[in-house]
């Protein structure tokens, strides 16, 4: 019997192998309105409230290299990347479960510390720290964290909403994450170099980065984007659908296309991208919008909304309308600053897999 590497078709390629597998479990709920294949999973609490509910890993050295990553901001960020998907669902957050394994010889400071940082996020985001589990792991840290939202029935936002004629928008900056990380990856090989040749290494790699302070942050340290959730729900504005943009501009908008039926036509002269994020670029001899489109982490809010809707927004000093969503038929495309076009679909952002 033959067997398919999982690389083969990457991490997309297997949510959809799965989704077909587990559909007829969703029959015994008959509650259960969005299984696999959105940021959460939807419950009707009653005719007009639903729960949401999310879960996602952290792998030592597949997410996190404790040489560049504080315990305190692993923790933070821990929350911050499950209450983003809650965010994308137009939902607030209400209580996560944490699960932890951790290699028998770590240190009970280690793991107050990573907990204090989830403690402290978690309270920012009005969210309880409700229990979870905890195990040994035989090489580095896994963290797993479940949380869940509520949210009115007639807001709760999906990635299957979006209608051609409506407005691709994006919150904050692109790229920056992917910046963040390019810098800490080099500062690594800098330490690892120095040990390899017994030499001392005696750079503080937080103080020492400062004209990288905020896409260092972004990586390091990122917030759900709480804000906008309240900015809409105060202005009574509803996204026709939503993502947060954890694998890429271009994959995740591709998930939105998916899921909707539609096309996209996004400008790159409109893509939120700071000097900052350039700078880098230019350093590695890079494009920064690449990391815009491929660099993921960034835990920004993709969303499409009504044209009429577009007033409501127009103010607001960190949302973008980057392009607009076309018929299926037109595909999804990038006009860049020469006026040509580029398919969004051949640009990949992060696979756990390394799948095309």
């Amino acid at each position: 019997m033959s067997f398919k590497p999982i690389s083969d078709i990457g991490e997309f390629g297997l949510i959809e192998r799965i989704a077909p597998i587990a559909a007829p479990t969703l029959e015994a709920v008959p509650g259960l309105t969005e299984g696999i294949g959105d940021d959460c999973a939807v419950y009707e609490l009653s005719p007009s409230t639903v729960q949401v509910a999310t879960t996602d890993l952290l792998f030592e050295h597949i997410h996190f290299d404790l040489l560049t990553t504080p315990l305190q901001h692993l923790g933070s960020k821990a929350i911050s990347v499950n209450v983003s998907d809650i965010c994308a669902m137009n939902a607030r957050p209400r209580y996560a479960l944490v699960s932890i394994a951790l290699p028998p010889k770590a240190s009970v400071e280690l793991v107050e510390t990573v907990y204090r940082g989830m403690s402290e996020t978690a309270q920012r985001y009005r969210t309880a720290l409700a229990g979870g589990d905890t195990s040994a792991s035989p090489g580095g840290i896994v963290i797993s964290v479940t949380a869940t939202g509520e949210a009115e029935k007639e807001k709760i936002t999906l990635r299957k909403g979006a209608r051609s004629g409506d407005l691709v928008c994006v919150t904050g900056s692109l790229g920056e994450a992917a910046a963040g990380l390019r810098v800490l990856m080099r500062e690594k090989d800098i330490m690892l170099e120095h040990i390899r040749h017994g030499e001392t290494y005696d750079r503080d790699i937080m103080s020492n980065l400062g004209e990288y302070n905020e896409a260092i942050r972004q990586q390091l340290l990122p917030s759900a984007r709480m804000d906008i959730i309240d900015f809409f729900h105060k202005h009574s504005i509803v996204p026709t659908s939503m993502i947060d943009i954890s694998d890429g501009l271009a994959p995740d908008l591709g998930h939105i296309c998916k899921r909707s039926g539609v096309g996209a036509y996004i400008e790159e002269s409109r893509l939120p991208i700071s000097s900052q994020v350039r700078h880098v670029a230019d350093e590695f001899q890079e494009d920064a919008v690449n990391y815009a489109l491929s660099g993921g982490e960034d835990y920004q809010l993709l969303f499409t909304l009504k044209k009429e809707q577009f007033s409501a927004i127009a103010s607001h000093p960190d949302i973008t309308v980057i392009g607009k969503i076309t018929p299926e038929d037109e595909g999804m495309l990038l006009c860049d600053i020469y006026g040509m076009t580029v398919d969004l679909n051949t640009i990949g952002g992060f696979d756990h897999f390394g799948g095309k």
